[in-house]
């Protein structure tokens, strides 16, 4: 209401929706929502109908020419309060034009974590949206990013892509008490699978099931179909109407078990999922927040259990690494850049022969790099000459090997998760950047018995900055018995020796930190 950028991180339930929805009404002017799904979108819509809170469209692919027009029309005639649409429509000059001339004046990007390159859903066009939204009039709309799953890196990154101005951040404890927390560690995949399958046939549905391949998610719905259980695939390859009637189904109560890839759960708002399984490990610790937070939104117990093989974690890396930024490919945008100066987004694509993902990459490390300016519609070069050019090339392939080691951390983090002796509550909490002082009581370990009080305060406090003569400035995370963790900024979540650091003087307080 004072104008301010902000960016909310509230776990779902508590109230996202009701934030930009009371701050719409109250705010004069047309609100742009951008939402990553087309069924997050509709139901969206039909919330606010049924609120009476102004009148809600969303644009979308799947509308015919006229459908598109007349939500358009609408948007310019004022009649419109809340206009939902995904990224790529927001790229289109065409639809941002007319989304211009209706006055936006507050821009809602919901599940903002999609933003991220660490992010679990990256799509390139979610790269372009600071610029978007900059090109929507002048003065340019508040901004509003809401995410339920945002650690501090993807937080930071949330606000420099979106180009905020001074943010108010509010980020509201991630402990989900009523959710309790374990892990099963394995050697071979098929007692893996068989284990996962008899404790979804103890437990009380409904509940969801994540894997990593459609195969699996086929495989295990018919086996559990085939013990009587009401279970139902979901994942990506297939047709949009089997998805949504396996959706509906769960949703109606029909379906006690949904056996799904990553493809589902964006948006679901099913309060009494029971449980929530995960038979592979997920990209991140973000990625298993945001999932495993799907069970227990009533309030009452729910469960959350990984089913872990330490050698699935090779298996993720190469189903979910990001593209990797080579020399050859970032000179290839540079080239086009020399000989064009100003290059269309989608030109630039076309012409450098990469992927969306891969070229969006390298124009996001080149602004970085201070080289290009980039806009809605156009990557601009701004920089140049021999020595600048190649300066630019070796700081964005040096980027982009501290990203490979700080993405090899975060699985790191992950592993670290399901093999902790300790508090898997306060591990989580320590991740997201929030204290917790174990025992939990509800996590596998916790009521094993073997987690005991800390005793003492630690050297340096949880969220402190320190500075290592090696790996420069960090944040202390986490300590674990006898070590600590801490994030630096080029290396990722380095584990050190408590021991180590004292005797050796490894760490200093950072200044001001």
């Amino acid at each position: 209401m004072e104008g301010r950028d902000s960016l909310v991180v509230m776990p779902t339930g508590w109230g996202k929706s009701a934030i930009y929805q009371m701050a719409a009404v109250m705010i004069d002017g047309p609100t742009v929502v951008v939402s990553p799904l087309l069924a997050l979108q509709k139901d969206q819509v039909e919330a606010l109908e049924d609120k009476h809170a102004g009148e809600a469209a969303a644009l979308n692919s799947t509308q015919t020419e006229s459908e598109r027009n007349g939500v358009l029309e609408k948007a310019d005639e004022g009649e419109l309060e809340f206009l939902f649409l995904a990224p790529e429509q927001l790229a289109n000059e065409e639809v941002r034009r007319e989304i211009s001339s209706t006055e936006p004046s507050l821009v809602v990007v919901d599940e903002a974590h999609c933003i991220s390159e660490w992010g679990h859903d990256f799509r390139p066009d979610y790269l372009r949206l600071g610029p978007m939204i900059d090109a929507l009039g002048s003065p340019r709309p508040i901004i509003l990013a809401l995410t339920a799953t945002a650690s501090p890196m993807v937080r930071e990154e949330i606000t420099s892509r979106l180009r905020m101005r001074d943010p108010h951040i509010t980020v509201l404890s991630f402990d989900r008490p009523n959710v309790s927390l374990s892990v099963e560690i394995f050697t071979e995949e098929e007692p893996k699978r068989d284990a996962l399958v008899e404790r979804v046939a103890a437990a009380d549905p409904p509940g969801i099931i994540y894997v990593a391949t459609r195969r699996a998610a086929e495989e295990i719905a018919e086996e559990l179909a085939g013990r009587g259980i009401a279970a139902r695939a979901y994942h990506a390859g297939m047709a949009d109407g089997a998805r949504e009637t396996a959706q509906d189904a769960f949703m109606a109560g029909e379906c006690d078990v949904v056996v799904a890839t990553v493809a589902f759960g964006l948006g679901i708002d099913k309060a009494d999922v029971r449980f929530v399984y995960h038979l592979d490990v997920p990209a991140s610790l973000d990625a298993y927040y945001q999932e495993m937070g799907r069970g227990g939104r009533d309030g009452e117990a729910a469960e959350a259990r990984l089913f872990f093989r330490a050698e699935d974690m090779a298996e993720q890396h190469f189903r979910g690494a990001r593209p990797r930024l080579g020399e050859e490919d970032v000179a290839a945008v540079l080239s086009i850049l020399e000989s064009n100066n100003v290059v269309g987004w989608e030109e630039l694509v076309a012409a450098s022969e990469l992927s969306a993902a891969k070229a969006g990459l390298v124009v996001v490390r080149l602004e970085e790099e201070g080289m290009v300016h980039v806009t809605a519609d156009s990557v601009e070069l701004v920089a140049s000459g021999p020595q600048r050019l190649r300066g630019a090339l070796e700081g964005v392939v040096e980027r982009t090997e501290s990203d490979a080691r700080v993405e090899r951390t975060r699985r790191d983090m992950l592993a670290g998760y399901a093999m902790t002796v300790d508090c898997r509550r306060e591990y989580l909490l320590n991740y997201f950047g929030e204290a917790y002082e174990a025992p939990c009581g509800n996590c596998d370990n916790c009521l094993a018995g073997q987690v005991e009080e800390e005793d003492g305060e630690p050297p340096y406090p949880l969220g402190s900055k320190v500075v290592h003569s090696l790996w420069g400035e960090g944040v202390v995370h986490r300590y674990e018995t006898d070590v600590i963790t801490v994030l630096f900024d080029s290396e990722g979540y380095r584990t050190l020796s408590l021991e180590l650091v004292e005797q050796g003087g490894l760490l200093e307080p950072a200044p001001g930190g």
